[in-house]
């Protein structure tokens, strides 16, 4: 009977450990990577672009049930648009890539399970496209589209936690213009897997 009990309060500590919630003062650092599914708003005649997120994040934990984060993540963006010509049927990718500057708040609903939102600035890093036809980009600019440099969204998601690992998964709402005189705006789906490194701890007092 002693053995039952030695053995499932292992298991309870085991679980527990790996569901820890971090301590507050403590600062963690994630390298993240992952996937987009990046399209434009009112652009009917396109659809989504597939892409690569990659980047990463340092969170400061407030309060156990709280934390504050800011990262820096190349994302792959864009959309995807057919068209017949005499030539026969191509496909145009348009490559807009950004570095974004996620900045978040962490409200923590249960041991490691995260819902979050925030504010993300991001710079207009690449603007150009590619045919089905060719193999080789051009410019955006070169056929009339300028590409606005600032961008800004409102990014809202979920994360989990379990040890170190983290999932992730955001949807990007873009709210600037993706180019003066149009009303297109950048959306972006992303699903990430992380490892997160406590950096630092506050020493509690005794």
């Amino acid at each position: 009977m002693k053995v039952k009990s030695i053995i499932a309060a292992s298991l309870l500590m085991s679980a527990a450990s790996a569901f820890a919630q971090r301590e507050a003062g403590t600062l963690s650092f994630q390298p993240k990577i992952g996937m987009n599914i990046a399209y434009y708003t009112n652009a009917p005649d396109t659809r989504p672009r597939l892409g690569i997120a990659a980047g990463a994040e340092l969170e400061y934990q407030i309060v156990k049930k709280f934390s504050v984060s800011g990262g820096l993540v190349y994302s792959w963006q864009g959309a995807k648009e057919d068209a017949d010509t005499y030539a026969g049927s191509i496909t145009a990718t348009y490559k807009t890539d950004y570095i974004n500057f996620p900045i978040l708040a962490n409200v923590y609903l249960a041991k490691g399970l995260a819902v979050k939102f925030g504010i993300q600035p991001a710079v207009n890093i690449k603007s150009s496209y590619e045919l089905s036809t060719s193999v080789r980009d051009g410019s955006l600019s070169d056929v009339g589209i300028n590409i606005n440099t600032f961008d800004f969204a409102i990014p809202v998601g979920l994360s989990y936690e379990f040890k170190k690992f983290v999932i992730d998964a955001r949807y990007n709402i873009g709210v600037t213009r993706l180019v003066d005189g149009d009303d297109s705006k950048n959306r972006v789906a992303q699903i990430t897997f992380g490892i997160k490194y406590d950096l630092f701890k506050r020493n509690r007092s005794k």
